[in-house]
C-alpha cells in the first residue's frame, strides 16, 4: 500500500518549513463551513424584502433572476406591469434588476418575485428620505375625486387635497371640480405632508411646496433690494390696511396711504388681485423679513406740476368729495383736491354747504387761488366772478 510522501519544500501548496499558508487555511475553513451548512454562503431572501438581482433568462411570459439565494427567482408578466414594452424588450441576461420577494418558495422551490412591488418599495424609501429632508418633488396628476387630486410617484399613488392646491378655487363645488379636471395631466411641485407606508397613505401639498420655494426666493431677494428702486409686481391679496404685491418671489406691503396721491377709502377701489403694477421699495426689515412698498411714489406728485395744468380764472369740472361746516372739497384729478369755501358756493348767503351741493355731484367751478407749496387750490361756484375778500 502506497502512502503520500511527507510534505517537502518542493510542494507548491506548502511553504518551506512545512507550515500551510494563510490562504490554504481560509479555503479549508470555508469548505468545512459549507459541508456543515451548504446554504451558509447564500443570501436570505426574506418575504417582503427588496433585493438587487441579476437576470439569468428572459422569456416571453417571465424572467428568471438570481438574487444570491439558494434558489433562483421568477418574475411573472403580471408582476411587470410597470415596465413598458420597450423596457421589457431591452432586458438581457446579465442585467441588474431590483426585485421584491413576494414568496420565499413556490411549488417548484423557486422565489416568487415582483418588479412592480420593488419599484413601489424603492419609491417609498425615496419618498421617506425626501420627507425627512423637507424637500419637494414633481408629480403628474393622473386623476381626481371629490376631495382632491391623485398623483403617481413612480408607482406610488399620492393624494393632494383640493385645499392644498393654490389654483383650485374655493367657490362652489362645480367650479372646484372644473378646476381639478383642468389640472389632470399637468405636473405639480409638491411637498410631503404625511407618509404612512403600512397603510399606503401618502398626502402631499402644492401650497406648502410653493411656500418653500417662495421662502427660499424671499431670502435671496431681501438681500438684493435697495430703498428707492422701482420693481414690477403683481397684486396677490387685498386688506383694509393695504395690498400685498409679489415682486418676484416675495410679497411686500403697500399701505393704503401709499396707494395713490388721492384719498383712498379702501384698497379695492383702485386694485384687484392679479393686477400688475409698478412699486417703489420704501424699506426692508431683514430681521422681520418684511418689505414696505409704495405705488404712488412711482408717479410724479401731482402738486409738483400743478401750474402746468391749471391757472387762476380757469373753469374746470370737478367732483364734490366731502362737505364740512366751512365749505366743500372737490376733486379736480387723482391727487388734487380744492376747497370751495362756503362763501364761494353761491352769490346768496349759504347756511350750510349741503344746501347747495352734495357729495358725488359734478360741478363746474372757477379756480380763484393756487398755492402749490401748501398744496391748496381755492375754487368758486359764484357766477359774478367776485370772490370773498376781493375788492368790489
Amino acid at each position: 500500500m502506497m502512502t503520500d510522501p511527507p510534505d517537502t519544500p518542493d510542494r507548491p501548496d506548502a511553504p518551506s518549513g512545512g507550515q500551510p499558508d494563510a490562504a490554504q487555511h481560509d479555503d479549508d475553513a470555508l469548505l468545512a463551513a459549507f459541508l456543515r451548512d451548504p446554504g451558509a454562503g447564500y443570501r436570505h431572501a426574506r418575504e417582503g424584502s427588496a433585493l438587487d438581482g441579476i437576470i439569468l433568462e428572459v422569456r416571453r411570459d417571465r424572467i428568471v433572476v438570481d438574487v444570491g439565494a439558494k434558489s433562483e427567482g421568477v418574475v411573472e408578466s403580471a408582476e411587470m406591469q410597470s415596465l413598458d414594452a420597450d423596457a421589457r424588450a431591452a432586458m438581457r441576461p446579465g442585467d441588474a434588476l431590483l426585485v421584491y420577494v413576494m414568496q420565499s418558495e413556490d411549488r417548484e422551490g423557486r422565489l416568487v418575485l415582483s418588479v412592480d412591488r420593488a419599484r413601489q418599495e424603492r419609491s417609498w424609501r425615496r419618498l421617506q428620505e425626501l420627507k425627512d429632508a423637507d424637500g419637494t418633488i414633481e408629480a403628474r396628476v393622473v386623476g381626481s375625486n371629490r376631495g382632491g387630486l391623485l398623483v403617481n410617484l413612480d408607482g406610488v399613488r399620492g393624494f393632494v387635497p383640493a385645499s392644498q392646491v393654490s389654483s383650485i378655487g374655493r367657490g362652489d363645488e362645480a367650479q372646484k371640480q372644473a378646476d381639478m379636471a383642468r389640472l389632470i395631466g399637468s405636473t405639480l411641485t409638491l411637498k410631503i405632508v404625511e407618509i404612512l407606508r403600512t397603510r399606503n397613505r401618502l398626502i402631499l401639498s402644492e401650497r406648502q411646496a410653493v411656500q418653500n420655494v417662495r421662502d427660499s426666493r424671499k431670502g435671496e431677494l431681501l438681500g438684493t433690494l435697495r430703498d428707492g428702486e422701482i420693481r414690477s409686481g403683481v397684486v396677490t391679496s387685498i386688506y383694509d390696511f393695504g395690498v400685498f404685491v409679489d415682486i418676484g418671489g416675495a410679497d411686500g406691503l403697500v399701505h393704503v396711504s401709499e396707494l395713490s396721491w388721492s384719498r383712498v377709502q379702501h384698497p379695492s377701489q383702485v386694485l384687484t388681485p392679479g393686477d400688475r403694477t409698478q412699486v417703489m421699495v420704501l424699506g426692508v426689515d431683514q430681521a422681520r423679513r418684511r418689505i414696505a412698498l409704495s405705488i404712488k411714489r412711482t408717479m410724479s406728485a401731482p402738486w409738483t406740476t400743478i401750474a402746468e395744468r391749471y391757472q387762476v380764472g380757469q373753469w374746470i369740472t370737478c367732483e364734490i368729495t366731502r362737505l364740512t361746516a366751512f365749505g366743500a372739497f372737490a376733486r379736480l384729478e387723482e391727487g388734487i383736491e380744492g376747497l370751495i369755501h362756503i362763501s364761494e358756493l353761491s352769490d346768496a348767503r349759504v347756511a350750510h354747504p349741503g344746501d347747495v351741493v352734495r357729495e358725488g355731484a359734478s360741478v363746474s367751478a372757477r379756480i380763484v387761488r393756487i398755492e402749490p407749496a401748501r398744496k391748496r387750490i381755492g375754487l368758486s361756484l359764484r357766477a359774478d366772478g367776485a370772490t370773498a375778500g376781493d375788492p368790489a
